[in-house]
């Protein structure tokens, strides 16, 4: 399927695209940064207990599921998607004010669910504005995007250390001012006009694609993704708890967040040097063996007395449960399902992702809450399940027919 042809303005490649851009996702994946590992902390410094935790980090994802490709199919029909960014990202900042206001479960979990409609949406379209600019100009996304990366690597440092001098209270600060800089850079964006293809997240696409999608290999493989990825939910939504819980500080949490960062940084570099020829099915299989070695290997570093080396080690593994999940998605997909389908695949993969991931963050409350870290132990068979569904794909893998 051939996209529509450049319009006159589309071929002018706006000035300094690749700097502003950088700017961009340096600036998006600040707050990101701090929330994923610093939020679940704040909520118990207000006193919320592990069950209440869960639905504050789980009901989100589930709303967003459903939200997010709205608005990137209303980022597609605007004037300028730029636009559509620049005003999720100003929805964002205010909406997080909320966390400002009197610490009540009901008024953080109502601000938690107007977060995720506007705060979601940021990446995939920052990702369409960049890839605009790799399609008519020959940008490098990977030169952007790394920014991105870096960012969020300086944000769990630099957040730990920031909390070891302040407390949790600071976290809804960092994320406001962060997310403050994120508008400011967003008012700088280059402006596109309207993409000649839907985003990678069109609610539309999605709706169109889909009978010839679900097919059995399809199916199974991006069910199986979805799945392990959900094993890891147990560690985003309580790992920082713990971790305080045996006495680690702040900074030293925020170093061990970074450090996941860095090995999954690796394994993309390295990626093709190591797995070059290794089957797509073959790597996620890695990838759900190394999930379930984390999982057994979490709740006995302490007891065992291997400390704060023990948990780096251990962390070292989101090189293979998640980096290697995340490409082996992506070479699927690029394998078997033709360009003009690939906006619709990972709609539904983004959809399984974002389920599973919610349904077992609801779960992990009540199981951190009666089973402390042994909880790590009940992910095991979720990422086992996983395995099984990726077993089952590989037995309808279709005969390879790949072009481009």
């Amino acid at each position: 399927m051939s996209l529509p042809p450049l319009s006159p303005e589309q071929r002018i490649k706006p000035s300094h695209f690749e700097l502003r851009m950088s700017l961009i996702f340096a600036t998006l994946f600040v707050p990101q940064g701090t929330h994923l590992p610093y939020f679940p902390l704040w909520l118990q410094a207000k006193g919320f207990h592990a069950e209440q935790i869960a639905v504050i980090l789980a009901a989100p994802m589930f709303l967003r599921v459903v939200t997010t490709p709205m608005l990137t199919a209303l980022a597609d029909r605007a004037k300028d998607r730029a636009n559509v960014y620049i005003a999720v990202v100003a929805a964002t900042m205010i909406i997080s004010a909320g966390y400002f206001l009197p610490a009540t479960y009901t008024g953080v979990l109502a601000v938690s669910l107007l977060l995720a409609i506007a705060w979601t949406p940021h990446s995939p379209m920052a990702d369409s504005l960049a890839l605009s600019g790799v399609r008519r100009f020959g940008s490098n996304y990977t030169a952007m995007r790394k920014w991105g990366s870096i960012s969020y690597f300086c944000a769990n440092i630099a957040g730990g250390f920031i909390l070891a001098a302040t407390g949790p209270q600071v976290v809804p600060i960092i994320i406001f001012v962060a997310l403050a800089a994120a508008l400011v850079a967003g008012l700088w964006a280059p402006r596109m006009g309207r993409p000649r293809k839907a985003s990678p997240l069109s609610a539309t696409d999605i709706q169109q694609s889909a009978p010839t999608l679900f097919n059995a290999y399809f199916l199974y493989f991006t069910l199986g993704v979805g799945i392990i990825t959900a094993s890891h939910a147990f560690l985003y939504g309580f790992v920082s708890i713990y971790w305080r819980s045996v006495g680690i500080s702040d900074s030293v949490v925020g170093l061990l967040w970074a450090w996941g960062v860095v090995a999954e940084v690796c394994m993309f570099l390295f990626f093709n040097r190591i797995f070059a020829s290794t089957s797509v099915v073959r790597v996620m299989v890695i990838a759900g063996i190394g999930s379930i070695v984390r999982w057994i290997a979490f709740p006995m570093v302490w007891p065992l007395g291997l400390g704060v080396a023990g948990f780096f080690l251990v962390q070292s593994l989101h090189s293979v449960s998640v980096a290697m999940v995340l490409i082996g998605l992506q070479k699927m997909i690029g394998e078997t399902v033709s360009e003009e389908r690939t906006g619709a695949a990972q709609g539904i993969a983004y959809f399984f992702n974002g389920f599973f991931m919610a349904a077992v963050t609801l779960a992990s409350g009540p199981l951190y809450d009666r089973l402390g870290v042994d909880g790590f132990w009940v992910m095991i068979p979720i990422a086992v399940i996983g395995m099984v569904l990726i077993g089952l794909a590989a037995r309808s893998a279709p005969k390879p027919s790949v072009r481009g």
